[in-house]
């Protein structure tokens, strides 16, 4: 209590984490409690600014924090406080999520989440959150269908954190028998991927560069029948004419070179894609899908799959096969995948996947490079860390 707000939430004393001695106490009790049991990440929810779920205004705090100014700032504190208190201190890496955040926490690995149900506001979140530099993952809880509980767990499976989260309905992965078999072949997918996406996330890191991106920060991606609405002088409004450009928002990047084009809303089979300019091909047939045009897409044709699109010259690293888990992918043989024609290259990044050592410089990257023949080299451009996956081959039927 003398180190708690003065009002009850949800029955429960709300700790003032800008004092050392609250944060000491969580911190121990969490460590004990939950990491020395396996817990390896935290969902922080309800720490979203002001509604009826959390404390008044006039609640006060010991620190002397006024309870409107602690509101704002409690998604940030939680977030440091996980992160550095709990993990980073003991060398330990997290991920998780947090309902709010507030100025310059994208460097803490949470990603953002809200009580968007909507599968079209599922696309928006993901999409223009980079705008921010942020990651945003949507939240499948329910559907009334079977197409439209594949199409969310299509969409989850290439968010920056695939979640299921069907508290209230209890809903699994295969509560629908007539998308069970895609559904698992969407999450075994995001599994071999698992060597591309980590690579993306090193980018995230060092580069900043976010690993899920509107097509807007894509080169070459043009809307042309985008919503353009003309500004209109007003003194308050809009005192420069400002006017807008309404882009498209229900497609997006997936690390350097897959884009992401998910059937949305409920019975959704069929949608129309944008392909940026640039030869584009299907990802799992490697064919050519277009070049700054719109196609259009249906479920049968990808046999139930997400629709999903790769750039001329990309190559993709992927574990040879799916794994249940992440540590199962540790040494674990990778395939490459190259598209088009045109030489390619990736970065694979490797380091131990658990500690901070990789910012003492221990990491490694396995450059792969693929030619006009679809010939396959590698290159160790740096080495000073261990290896995170096994050899590498490649598809070669990919680079036609």
């Amino acid at each position: 209590y003398p180190f708690s707000g003065s009002h009850l939430v949800w029955l429960g004393i709300v700790p003032d984490y800008t004092l050392p001695a609250a944060r000491q106490l969580l911190i121990d009790q969490h460590h004990e409690d939950h990491i020395g049991i396996g817990i390896s990440g935290y969902k922080i929810d309800e720490v979203d600014g002001y509604d009826h779920w959390l404390w008044p205004d006039h609640a006060t705090f010991p620190s002397g924090v006024s309870g409107e100014t602690m509101r704002q700032a409690y998604g940030l504190l939680m977030q440091k406080m996980l992160f550095q208190d709990l993990f980073r201190n003991r060398n330990v890496r997290t991920y998780g999520l947090v309902r709010a955040s507030n100025g310059a926490a994208s460097g803490y690995p949470f990603a953002l989440y809200s009580d968007s149900y909507s599968h079209s506001q599922y696309l928006t979140g993901i999409s223009t959150a980079s705008l921010g530099g942020l990651l945003w993952s949507p939240e499948v809880r329910s559907a009334g269908t079977g197409r439209e509980w594949l199409n969310r767990m299509q969409t989850v499976c290439f968010s920056p954190l695939a979640q299921l989260n069907a508290w209230s309905s209890g809903k699994k992965p295969w509560s629908y028998a007539d998308v069970s078999d895609p559904v698992r072949d969407v999450i075994k997918l995001r599994m071999r991927l698992l060597p591309y996406l980590y690579s993306a996330f090193a980018d995230y890191h060092y580069q900043g560069i976010p690993p899920i991106r509107a097509m807007i920060l894509e080169d070459g991606f043009r809307e042309p029948d985008a919503e353009v609405v003309e500004g209109k002088l007003d003194g308050e409004r809009d005192p420069y004419a400002m006017g807008s450009v309404i882009e498209r928002v229900d497609q997006f990047m997936y690390g350097p070179s897959i884009m992401v084009a998910p059937f949305y809303e409920r019975q959704a089979t069929k949608r129309s894609v944008r392909l940026p300019a640039g030869n584009w091909y299907d990802f799992y047939s490697g064919r050519l899908a277009g070049n700054n045009a719109t196609i259009t897409v249906t479920a049968a044709e990808l046999k139930n799959r997400t629709p999903l699109f790769v750039k001329q010259g990309a190559v993709i690293p992927m574990l040879r096969q799916a794994v249940m888990h992440t540590k199962a992918a540790e040494g674990h043989d990778l395939e490459v995948r190259h598209y088009g024609t045109k030489p390619g290259v990736f970065n694979l990044y490797e380091d131990d996947g658990k500690t901070f050592d990789y910012e003492k410089g221990r990491y490694r990257i396995r450059q792969l490079r693929v030619d006009r023949q679809g010939t396959l080299s590698v290159k160790v451009i740096a080495d000073n860390g261990p290896a995170l996956f096994g050899a590498v081959t490649i598809v070669n039927e990919m680079s036609r």
